[in-house]
């Protein structure tokens, strides 16, 4: 299993919580997802076939980019 943990500004509230926790759930290999909006991060448990380009992916569809990447 890997684990990794985002800066994602974007975030502010509980909708923007609850978009990136359902749509980042949807991946194949998603374990967990616990993203934050005090904190502004996002937590991410996850094995194959999931990855971190995928995550990131996402993540900028949905218009909540990692900050850095």
């Amino acid at each position: 299993m890997n684990s990794v943990v985002y800066q994602v500004p974007g975030i502010s509230c509980g909708h923007c919580v609850k978009t990136i926790e359902l749509e980042l759930g949807e991946l194949e290999g998603i374990i967990r997802v616990k993203a934050d909006a005090e904190l502004k991060t996002v937590l991410v448990d996850f094995q194959d076939p999931a990855s971190e380009d995928q995550l990131k992916t996402v993540l900028n569809q949905i218009n909540y980019p990692v900050q850095g990447s």
